[in-house]
């Protein structure tokens, strides 16, 4: 068969479940390709996978397409024996690190978060040697919150005895760092690809994410680079969490509220504090009074 993936989000960064699927279709003896609008006709089936919804719709997409992602709804998984197989690599040859989760699942439920929907409670989901590469170091864990769960934390060690370097790209949960000294000793230790990502998402969150940070750097003895992603649904609350994060030498990373399922931009006061935090250069020199001023 020849098969088409389309992946409809068309960020940077690698779409997962194409890759997994590539892979498997290739151990079918199947054609695989990127989606090409004219090659219509030309395809026995097409896959198309969106993270997002509020990503707009392809409107080449074929009569009896495959959609799946949370970005289509919350109820497509794949079949275990494809998202159990090591990812093709080769579909997104400018990425070089190793993509996966450990776990799936989160002991949480956050309001705006559709993963408590998707995928229940946290539970043990992969090894890291499922979707390790062999030849690079670099690992991408996508896991919503990989120390909530032991097997998370075990593959957090095994990492450090492989000298694997680690990005959690969602965050850790700076709650259980605080209330666990031996998370903050085994994070010290951890070789990190990027920074240590944690979340202050509201005020309550700030006393733990100033102990989880200081805890890290007493046993590591060292500063480490932390970012930290902040929800911005109010920006004077958000100010106060970001101003926070300064003084602990945190970096900000601000995400706008947008409403879960919505299309629709979110708003523009939202959108410029994110702009201001996010470009350093603009928030290491421009109070954010002066920044909101010039873009009223």
């Amino acid at each position: 068969m020849k098969i088409a993936l389309h992946d409809s989000d068309r960020t940077r960064f690698p779409n997962l479940p194409l890759m997994k699927l590539s892979a498997w279709h290739r151990t079918q003896k199947d054609t695989v390709e990127r989606f090409i609008p004219l090659m219509n006709d030309s395809y026995d089936r097409v896959y198309s996978s969106k993270v997002f919804s509020f990503t707009a719709e392809e409107p080449n997409l074929p009569r009896g397409v495959i959609r799946g992602g949370t970005g289509y709804g919350i109820d497509s998984d794949l079949p275990d024996e494809i998202e159990h197989i090591m990812p093709d690599y080769s579909l997104y040859p400018g990425f070089k690190a190793s993509l996966g989760f450990t776990t799936r699942g989160c002991i949480r439920s956050c309001p705006w978060c559709v993963v408590p929907g998707k995928e229940g409670k946290i539970h043990a989901h992969a090894e890291l040697e499922e979707f390790l590469r062999p030849d690079c170091r670099d690992v991408v864990l996508m896991d919503n919150n990989i120390l909530a769960h032991e097997h998370g934390i075990m593959q957090l060690e095994r990492s450090i005895t492989r000298n694997l370097r680690i990005d959690c790209n969602q965050g850790l949960d700076a709650r259980l760092i605080a209330a666990d000294d031996a998370l903050a000793h085994l994070l010290s230790r951890v070789h990190w690809l990027k920074s240590i990502r944690l979340a202050c998402d509201h005020k309550s969150q700030m006393p733990a994410v100033e102990a989880a940070v200081k805890a890290i750097r007493r046993h590591g003895n060292k500063q480490y680079n932390f970012s930290c992603y902040v929800l911005v649904q109010d920006v004077d609350d958000a100010l106060e969490r970001v101003e926070f994060l300064r003084t602990l030498k945190v970096d900000p990373f601000a995400q706008p509220y947008r409403e879960p399922g919505s299309k629709a931009l979110p708003a523009k006061h939202l959108r410029d504090f994110a702009r201001w935090v996010n470009h350093k250069a603009i928030f290491k020199t421009v109070p954010w009074t002066e920044y909101r001023r010039s873009a009223a």
